[in-house]
């Protein structure tokens, strides 16, 4: 009898996880591509720190102490492993989850970067305590006898996972190879040099090829310096992120590791059994063959937002509210939609000016146009499912899920033509239309020369209200989004290849 390969092991370490713990996109893809990994032979455990919400989600999972430690930075931490079996694309077997309780770090007020607005002070020290935490395990194993064949780092928070396992390889230890994904290069991760003592950082290292950062060091640079191999979460970001318009001062690093092949562009997908809208429970059930159920989500979402109905589309947003997302653009755009016939619907929280602009906005149009300012993940699915199109205006987007999960739910994307944005959404050419492979609309390719501004968001804005009077045509564009991949199956199969070639190789 032939044994049973035995499947291959990764440490997944990050600051959030979704369900446990999410303030943007990073979330998500943490928490759901350990399912999509598994039927190729790799098993994920996710890494993550034990801020209250995540205990109290874990309350009543059997967690085992599988890690410990008297003093880290300043402190004794454990860390328990157990198995969510309610996490989102976890399938059958569940998330395998590690977290690291270290209540002087994580056990606090606030979410996991903030209180009250303002980041924690010692955010450095906090998730540098992550990253070592992450290393001895990658190193020593567990209490279990687990031990990671590879380590799976996200942005700056986990950062620093290599660099220490690069130290302990120059010791003479035996580390696993590491791949870091940059989901946003605008989080560095910076700090001063008077902390690298107490974070066990050399200071041999500290310069430009390595830990230092114009002076100071960066968790984010140290990391794309010092892992086997770095990816992105779109292959135009990766392009985009080699530039000065878009490396934030680190195109250096992304355009030396471009050129040696070792920096890679993977999309993102999306959970399509969470995000299904024939089986979401949030919603009046409906598919791409049968759409009907589509009419009554948008005349509850009006309905939820006081809003008549002018017989125009129903634009929906669904993002942080900062400059970097276009709310600006959208404040800006909004009236000249609204009068051609649009109804604006917006879910958010962000920069204070902005929601007082968009809240400005909708005093001032309260028949097409309403704002709720924070967040709320069952409206989210209301308002997939209840709007004709989804507004992405991003001055950058490393990749972007809000567009994902507009087609899958047919409320067709108007976007900013930049990261991967750019990759997901094909515009609504009269050739792509004719051709069906249209899946939305685009404005500002830096590439074709353009920019993303108030006027690209306008004219986008435009052509989608000129489409949808077409009720044919509308229909067929709507269908063409639903029925576009937008699942993990062709991303996965990347991360894998990876994988196994870093491993297979025998990577340091």
């Amino acid at each position: 009898m032939v044994p049973r390969p035995r499947r291959r092991r990764v440490l997944s370490v990050a600051s959030e996880c979704a369900p446990l713990v999410k303030t943007g996109g990073l979330a998500d893809v943490v928490g759901a591509l350990p399912a999509a990994l598994e039927p190729s032979g790799w098993h994920t455990r996710v890494l993550v720190p034990a801020y209250p919400q995540v205990s109290e989600i874990l309350a009543g999972t059997r967690m085992r102490r599988v890690w410990s430690t008297g003093d880290l930075f300043g402190g004794p931490a454990t860390v328990r492993r157990g198995v969510l079996d309610c996490a989102p694309g976890a399938g059958s077997s569940g998330l395998d989850l590690m977290v690291l309780d270290a209540p002087h770090l994580f056990d606090r007020p606030g979410g996991p970067y903030t209180v009250d607005g303002h980041d924690h002070p010692d955010n450095h020290v906090r998730f540098a305590a992550l990253s070592w935490v992450g290393a001895q395990l990658a190193i020593g194993g567990t209490g279990d006898r687990w031990r990671p064949d590879l380590v799976h780092v996200h942005d700056w928070q986990a950062g620093l996972v290599p660099s220490y396992l690069r130290y302990a390889a120059m010791a003479g230890a035996v580390v696993p190879p590491t791949v870091m994904t940059v989901h946003n290069i605008a989080f560095q991760g910076v700090f001063g040099l008077d902390q690298l003592d107490r974070l066990k950082l050399p200071t041999w290292d500290f310069h430009m090829d390595a830990l230092e950062y114009h002076g100071l060091v960066s968790t984010l640079k140290a990391g794309m310096v010092h892992a086997t191999r770095v990816t992105t979460v779109s292959p135009s970001y990766a392009e985009e992120l080699a530039t000065p318009e878009f490396g934030f001062g680190l195109e250096g690093v992304a355009a030396a590791r471009l050129a040696r092949g070792e920096m890679t562009g993977i999309l993102n997908g999306i959970d399509t059994t969470v995000w299904n809208p024939a089986t979401d429970p949030a919603v009046t059930p409906y598919s791409a063959a049968d759409q009907r159920g589509k009419d009554a989500d948008r005349a509850a979402l009006l309905e939820e937002f006081g809003l008549p109905d002018t017989g125009g589309p129903l634009a929906v947003v669904v993002s942080r509210l900062t400059h970097q997302k276009g709310m600006d653009l959208l404040c800006a755009a909004a009236p000249g939609f609204t009068a051609a016939g649009g109804m604006l619907a917006v879910l958010g929280s962000g920069d204070p000016d902005l929601e007082r602009r968009l809240t400005d906005l909708a005093a001032r149009y309260p028949s097409s146009v309403g704002v709720r300012t924070g967040y709320d993940e069952a409206l989210s699915h209301r308002m997939y499912a209840g709007g004709d199109l989804v507004v992405v205006p991003s001055r950058f987007e490393p990749c972007g899920l809000t567009q994902l999960y507009g087609q899958r739910y047919g409320a067709v994307p108007v976007v900013a033509a930049t990261g991967g944005l750019r990759d997901t959404v094909t515009d609504a050419t009269p050739e792509a239309l004719a051709a069906g492979t249209a899946t939305g609309f685009s404005f500002g390719d830096v590439r074709l020369g353009g920019t993303v501004d108030a006027g690209g968001l306008g004219f986008a804005l435009g052509r989608a209200v000129d489409l949808y009077a077409d009720r044919g045509a509308w229909v067929r564009l709507r269908t063409s989004a639903m029925t576009t991949p937008v699942d993990w199956g062709t991303s996965a199969a990347r991360y894998v290849a990876l994988f196994d070639g870093l491993v297979g190789a025998g990577a340091p």
